[in-house]
C-alpha cells in the first residue's frame, strides 16, 4: 500500500492555493526546484499528471482536481489531530465576513467543531452581500472574507471552488407556473438576483420582483409560502424546497466564484486555521 507524505500533499495543494510554485515555495520555506520535485514525485507516484502549466498560471488535470478535494480533507484532519495537543496555544479574535447563505449552510457545521478545538479563539461574524464584504472600506474590517464573485476574472480574490446557480422553488406551490414569474430576491447589487434579471430579460420572459428581503431564512420562508421563486447556490438550497430544472421558462444560470481571503495578519494562526475548516467545510459540498 502506497503512503502519500503529509508534506508532499500540502505543497500540492499550497502550489493550486496561490497559484504558482515560487509562491508555494515562499510560504513552505522551500525552493521553487524543491516544491517542482515534490510534485513530480507525487505525479510519478500516482501515475497521473496533475498540474497543467499555461506560461505563469496553472490549471489542474482531472486526476489532479480529484486529488485535490481528498489533500485538502486529510490535510483538515490531520492538522485538526495536531491542534488538540496545542490547541490552547492558539487565541485571539476573528472577524469573519460572509455571505448570508453560507452563513446558514456553511458555518453551523463548521464553527461547531471549529470552537470546540479552539476554545480560546472569538469569533465575531458578520453577513453581507459579497459587494459590500469585499469593498475597499470593509475589507480593512475583516480578518477573513468569504465571498461570491460573478467571474473569476473580475476581482483579484483568489478563488477556491465554483458553484452552480439555480432557480428554487416551493414544493408544496405552483408559483413556478404563473405567467408573470413572481422572484423573491436579495437587495439590489445581489449576483444571484442580477443573474436572475439578466437571464429571463435576454430571454423575452415576463417577470417581477415581488419580495426583497437579505437574508435566506426570509427567502426560504417566503418560498416554502408560494410567494414565488427565487435563485441560489445549489450547495445552499434548503433540503426541503425544489431545484427546477432548466427550460425555456428557466435559462441555465451559470456559475458563481466562491473566495477566501485572508485581510489581516493579525492572530494569524488563528484565521489559517479557521480558513483551512471553511475550504474543507466547502469541499464537501
Amino acid at each position: 500500500m502506497k503512503n502519500i507524505q503529509m508534506e508532499v500533499l500540502r505543497a500540492f495543494v499550497t502550489v493550486i492555493e496561490v497559484g504558482g510554485f515560487t509562491q508555494a515555495g515562499e510560504i513552505l520555506g522551500r525552493s521553487q526546484p524543491a516544491v517542482s520535485l515534490q510534485i513530480k514525485r507525487l505525479e510519478t507516484m500516482l501515475g497521473k499528471g496533475l498540474i497543467i502549466r499555461h506560461g505563469h498560471s496553472l490549471s489542474l488535470t482531472d486526476a489532479g482536481k480529484l486529488l485535490f478535494d481528498y489533500a485538502r480533507r486529510i490535510l483538515q484532519l490531520n492538522d485538526e489531530a495536531v491542534s488538540q495537543f496545542s490547541a490552547n496555544n492558539i487565541a485571539g479574535r476573528i472577524h469573519l465576513g460572509i455571505p448570508n447563505e453560507f452563513a446558514t449552510t456553511l458555518l453551523p457545521k463548521v464553527l461547531s467543531r471549529f470552537t470546540q478545538t479552539y476554545p480560546n479563539v472569538t469569533l465575531e461574524v458578520t453577513s453581507d452581500l459579497s459587494r459590500n464584504l469585499v469593498s475597499p472600506a470593509a475589507r480593512r474590517s475583516y480578518n477573513l472574507v468569504l465571498a461570491v464573485h460573478n467571474t473569476a476574472g473580475e476581482s483579484d480574490s483568489r478563488l477556491i471552488n465554483e458553484d452552480e446557480l439555480v432557480w428554487v422553488t416551493s414544493a408544496n406551490h405552483d408559483s413556478h407556473q404563473r405567467s408573470s414569474l413572481p422572484l423573491i430576491a436579495a437587495p439590489e447589487g445581489c449576483i444571484y438576483r442580477d443573474r436572475a434579471a439578466k437571464s429571463l430579460t435576454d430571454a423575452g420572459l415576463p417577470w417581477k420582483i415581488i419580495y426583497t428581503i437579505p437574508d435566506l431564512t426570509g427567502i426560504k420562508a417566503a418560498i416554502e409560502g408560494g410567494l414565488g421563486v427565487t435563485v441560489l447556490a445549489r450547495s445552499t438550497v434548503p433540503s426541503n424546497l425544489k431545484i427546477i430544472r432548466p427550460s425555456e421558462r428557466f435559462p441555465k444560470l451559470g456559475k458563481i466564484g466562491i473566495s477566501l481571503n485572508i485581510l489581516k495578519n493579525e492572530n494569524l494562526e488563528a484565521v489559517s486555521r479557521l480558513s483551512e475548516y471553511l475550504r474543507a467545510g466547502l469541499a464537501t459540498y
